[in-house]
C-alpha cells in the first residue's frame, strides 16, 4: 500500500497528486470494513460521490421495483435513472457445425474424378454384394445333394483310362463284364422264402448272419467273400427246406463255397472223421468203447455219408484191425 502512487480525488472530480502520505493512510484506515463485509455486499457509489446503502442481496438478484437497481448481464450496475431494467439474458447454445463430406479422389489411368460421399454410397448400393461364407456354404450342401442346377450335357469321365498298359485290369473287357453281370444278377436273386420255411425265421437268420461275421473276422476273408455267403445261404434255404439244426452248417458250408470262389487261399476243412469222431466224444455211451473202436467207426461213418464205395474193404479191415460188422 505504501509504494502505491496514491490519487486523491475530490468531489469536482480533479485529482491533487502529493498530498500528504500520512493523511493518505488515515484516509485509508478510516475507509477501511472488517473482513465479515466481503462477501455479496457491493459498496455502490451514486452520482455525487456518496455511497449507496448496502444491499444484503447477490447483486446478481434483481426486484421488480422500479426504485431498485439492477446489474445487467456484463456486470454494470443499472441506476435509478435507467427506465428500463435489463434480465439476465439466456446463454446462447453453441451452434453445431457439421462437417463437410468428405472429397473421395479416385485416380485412374486415363481421367481424375472426385466423388463424394454421397456418390459413393449409391455407387455402393447399386453394385453386388459379395458372397458370404453363409451363402457359400449353402451352395455347397446344394450341390453335393444334388439341389443345384446342373448343366444339361456332363461330361463323362474314363475311370479305365489309368489301367489301359495293365494287363491284368483286361481295360478291354470291361464294359462287357459290367453288362454280362448286370443282365444275370436277377437271375440269382432269392425270393421271400420264409413262409414257406417251417422251423426257421427272420431273427434265426440275423444269429446266423452274426456268427458269420466273427468267423468272417477270424480268417480274414474279403468282404466280397462275405456277400457271396450271404447271397448263397439265401439261395439255398429259398429253394430247400431247412432243420433248426441244419442252419448253422448251410452258413459255413456257403462261407466254404464262397471262398473257394472269391480268396486265393481258401480255408482248409477238418474232414468228415474228425467231424464225426468229435460228435462222438459227447455221447456218454462212448465210453464203454476203445479209441481204435471209435476211429475205425468214424472213417466208416463218414465213407458211408460221402457214398464212397465200397464203404469198408480189406485194406481198412488190416490196418484198423476191425471188420464191417464189427463197426455196425
Amino acid at each position: 500500500m505504501a509504494s502505491r502512487q496514491v490519487v486523491q480525488q475530490h468531489n469536482g472530480g480533479e485529482a491533487v497528486p502529493g498530498a500528504n502520505k500520512q493523511k493518505i493512510l488515515g484516509a485509508e484506515k478510516k475507509n477501511r470494513r472488517a473482513l465479515g463485509d466481503i462477501g455479496n455486499l457491493v459498496t455502490v457509489r451514486g452520482v455525487d460521490g456518496k455511497p449507496m446503502p448496502q444491499v444484503s442481496r447477490p447483486v446478481t438478484r434483481y426486484l421488480t421495483n422500479s426504485n431498485s437497481m439492477a446489474v445487467n448481464a456484463n456486470g454494470v450496475v443499472l441506476l435509478d435513472g435507467d427506465k428500463k431494467a435489463v434480465a439476465r439474458k439466456p446463454a446462447r447454445k453453441k451452434a453445431t457445425i457439421k462437417p463437410k463430406p468428405e472429397e473421395i479422389i479416385e485416380i485412374s489411368p486415363d481421367t481424375e474424378e472426385v466423388v463424394t460421399d454421397k456418390e459413393k454410397a449409391g455407387e455402393k448400393s447399386s453394385k453386388k454384394k459379395a458372397p458370404t461364407l453363409t451363402s457359400t456354404l449353402t451352395a455347397r450342401s446344394q450341390a453335393a445333394c444334388g439341389l443345384s442346377n446342373k448343366p444339361k450335357e456332363q461330361q463323362i469321365v474314363d475311370i479305365d483310362a489309368a489301367d489301359v498298359d495293365n494287363d491284368l485290369a483286361v481295360v478291354e473287357y470291361v464294359e462287357e463284364m459290367y453288362k454280362f453281370y448286370k443282365s444275370a444278377e436277377n437271375e440269382g436273386r432269392a425270393h421271400n422264402y420264409m413262409d414257406t420255411q417251417p422251423e426257421i425265421n427272420e431273427k434265426m437268420r440275423a444269429i446266423l448272419i452274426d456268427w458269420l461275421v466273427q468267423v468272417h473276422h477270424k480268417f480274414d476273408l474279403s468282404p466280397e467273400t462275405f456277400y457271396l455267403t450271404i447271397n448263397i445261404v439265401d439261395r439255398y434255404l429259398a429253394a430247400k427246406t431247412t432243420s433248426r439244426r441244419e442252419l448253422q452248417l448251410v452258413g459255413l458250408s456257403s462261407m466254404l463255397i464262397a471262398s473257394k470262389y472269391e480268396e486265393i487261399w481258401a480255408p482248409e476243412v477238418e474232414n468228415m472223421v474228425y467231424f464225426l469222431a468229435e460228435l462222438g466224444m459227447m455221447n456218454y455211451e462212448t465210453l464203454m468203447y476203445c479209441p481204435s473202436m471209435i476211429a475205425a467207426s468214424a472213417v466208416y461213418a463218414a465213407r458211408c455219408t460221402l457214398n464212397k464205395a465200397p464203404f469198408w474193404n480189406e485194406t481198412l479191415k488190416l490196418h484198423t484191425g476191425f471188420s464191417e460188422s464189427q463197426l455196425l
